[in-house]
């Protein structure tokens, strides 16, 4: 789910990189595993498919030194760049890319992946180019930012409160401690109690499209992503999670995010 998640935010990134630089290519991925090594998971503007799934090493090509040095990395004409190692020259080539732009995705001081932009001609990359890829990349660093708060901010959701009520519930007449026994069904329930007594939710509603919102912001969209992901104006966007917020007692969209999970609207 993480991963369909990051690829969405990354495909709305490259898109919008290629709409703001006119670049015909863009591609990018995030590290897996150690940390160490990533996959190109996101093409947008490719004609051959020589770049899908390429595993990137740190310090290994452009985007490899991107990740390494933690800034961004350009050349001007790829298969004759001095400052770079050549080991994916053959995919570059056979995607018919010269002039390349790498910039890291950085997260609280940690690299998390790389967006490139390319032109198949060898000319510069002006300042321009760099501040619309840069911009991209502080998009997906900002939906990766939301998602790592929400994640460690997060409540169990009610079914997982169910579940444990259960087990509990299921444990009791096990015991033979009377005492124990009673305590560990007061404990039961309280937990009956705090969910309604039936461990449904609290009732509280919100519109569908509002619940769209939460869901998009939840995943760590921007206004902007959640907007083109559903097909709505930002101001709409941003008008609906206002009234979200307002609904939810929620002075953030992580407070949002984190409410409307514990009262089992989102999972």
């Amino acid at each position: 789910m993480a991963e369909h998640v990051e690829g969405v935010e990354l495909r709305a990134a490259l898109l919008r990189m290629r709409r703001a630089t006119g670049l015909p290519v863009a591609f990018g991925g995030l590290l897996r595993g150690d940390g160490r090594r990533m996959r190109i998971a996101e093409l947008s503007g490719a004609l051959t498919p020589a770049l899908d799934g390429l595993a990137i090493s740190t310090g290994s090509g452009l985007g490899g030194k991107a990740l390494a040095l933690s800034r961004p990395c350009a050349v001007t004409d790829y298969p004759s760049a001095r400052h770079i190692t050549h080991e994916y020259d053959g995919p570059v080539s056979a995607e018919g890319l010269r002039s390349v732009i790498a910039v890291p995705v950085v997260v609280r001081r940690k690299v998390r992946g790389v967006l490139y932009g390319a032109l198949r001609d060898a000319l510069p990359i002006g300042d321009r180019t760099f501040d619309a890829a840069m911009a991209a990349a502080r998009d997906v660093e900002q939906a990766l930012a939301v998602r790592d708060r929400a994640q460690e901010a997060g409540v169990p959701s009610w079914d997982e409160v169910r579940r444990a009520h259960g087990e509990l519930r299921d444990l009791a007449p096990r015991i033979d401690d009377p005492e124990l026994r009673e305590r560990l069904l007061a404990v039961c329930g309280r937990l009956a109690s705090a969910t309604g007594g039936t461990g449904a939710a609290p009732e509280l509603s919100l519109a569908p499209r509002e619940l769209d919102v939460l869901a998009a912001v939840a995943t760590g969209a921007t206004n902007a992503a959640a907007a083109e992901r559903l097909g709505l104006r930002p101001e709409t966007v941003k008008a609906y999670l206002r009234s979200a917020m307002r609904k939810l007692g929620a002075h953030t969209r992580l407070e949002a995010v984190v409410a409307a999970r514990g009262a089992g609207l989102l999972r």
